[in-house]
């Protein structure tokens, strides 16, 4: 092995840290608390969590010091839900969720703005899927009203109700906020547990499981809880987590081995060290700031608004916006990178120069941006910057 070419990982950094304005949309709501990023520090060592597991139940849920029992507990009321618990990642507890309630076959119901890992979730259980439509071009609006539909659909082919279904609270691609209380209602009306994807709602915003119907709650530490990936919110009520959280039964045949008080589904324990730790860290964080969402929103607003007026220029999704995460269309833009030796690189570079990042390189006709967090001051210069781009390349501003 050469190893003076294997020394250089020692010395990686980031490219675009500290100074820039980050505009990525799935990084705005897991910049780090100052307390997380201590926390890194204080439990970086692996197994850093676990020097006072109880050897009677050995699990996380049941560790005193650091106090993750009193964590579980906290974000189980912070989100109106009864139990908690911190996998590796939202698409884990949707795994979880769909292997625990299905069976090989059976069918769930999504919503089709749901991300790519709600589907392979559902295929890794052995699910099937049957979508509910958007309303396309241009709000892309999920037809919520649909799922009975679905729902009566999957009856009368299968006979039996669905193993679930799910909705995405928040869309990835346009930021559209979807009617979880109206798909809940539905739900339980068929006795179909109710999954609602918060990888974009809870930690940014207000999200209260209880008052919205909610049977399965998941949601991205590391995309909105201020959180170091890999880290996954599962959120249950109680009588969901009797059939999800099931305890291990299996007995060695020679040694007699067995591991009842480990959670099945759960491989016995998950997040273990410095991402749990950073998630602790941010928690108080998270929950002084989610009750400044409205400004939040105030500021997506503002930068649709100004975004707008450039030429040939649209934010897709639903109007007034409701989310700080937005889709742009911009067919000016894209005619400029027709002509640029750089093509769609020109857009990047810009911003760049003017030290903001996070817009996916080579992208001009359609890219996503999020907002979240940043200040009224950061907002406008990123408006600014923008309109000052389209100037410059001779597009038109109203």
């Amino acid at each position: 092995m050469d190893f003076e070419r294997v020394r250089r990982f020692a010395e990686i950094r980031r490219e675009y840290g500290s100074g820039y304005i980050n505009l990525n949309p799935i990084q705005r709501g897991g910049i780090l608390s100052e307390a997380a990023r201590r926390a890194l520090l204080e439990f970086g060592d692996g197994y850093s969590v676990c020097d006072w597991c109880p050897p009677k139940t050995p699990r996380l849920d049941m560790i005193k010091r650091p106090p993750i029992a009193d964590l579980y507990q906290d974000i189980a009321e912070f989100l109106g839900m009864d139990v908690v618990r911190v996998v590796t990642r939202c698409r884990e507890a949707k795994f979880i969720a769909f292997r625990m309630l299905g069976k090989p076959g059976d069918y769930v119901v999504v919503d089709a703005n749901a991300h790519y890992s709600t589907y392979l979730a559902a295929e890794l259980a052995g699910l099937r899927v049957k979508e509910i439509p958007h309303s396309g071009y241009p709000d892309y609006r999920v037809l919520v009203e649909l799922y009975e539909d679905k729902i009566k659909e999957v009856i009368r082919e299968t006979g039996k109700p669905p193993a679930a279904a799910l909705l995405t609270h928040v869309d990835h691609n346009y930021g559209n906020l979807s009617d979880a209380k109206a798909v809940s209602d539905i739900c339980h009306r068929f006795g179909v547990p109710f999954v609602l994807n918060a990888a974009y709602t809870a930690g940014v915003m207000p999200v209260n499981g209880r008052e919205l119907g909610v049977d399965v709650l998941v949601s991205s530490g590391h995309k909105s809880w201020a959180a170091s990936a890999p880290t996954g919110i599962l959120a249950l009520t109680e009588e969901i987590a009797k059939v999800v959280l099931a305890r291990s039964s299996i007995v060695g045949d020679w040694s007699g081995k067995s591991f009842p008080e480990k959670e099945l589904a759960l491989l016995g324990c998950t997040v273990m060290g410095a991402p749990l730790a950073s998630l602790m860290a941010s928690f108080p964080y998270v929950v002084e700031r989610v009750q400044r969402w409205g400004e939040e929103v105030e500021k997506a607003r503002y930068l649709c608004q100004q975004l707008e007026r450039i030429e040939e220029t649209r934010v897709l999704g639903e109007k007034p916006k409701r989310h700080t995460l937005m889709q742009v269309e911009s067919l000016g833009l894209y005619e400029v990178s027709k002509k640029h030796k750089r093509r769609g690189y020109f857009l990047y570079d810009e911003l760049k120069a003017r030290k903001i990042t996070g817009i996916q390189p080579g992208l001009t006709k359609h890219f996503k941006l999020n907002t979240y967090g940043l200040s009224w001051e950061e907002v406008r210069y990123v408006a600014a910057s923008f309109i000052e781009i389209a100037e410059k390349y001779g597009l038109g501003v109203s």
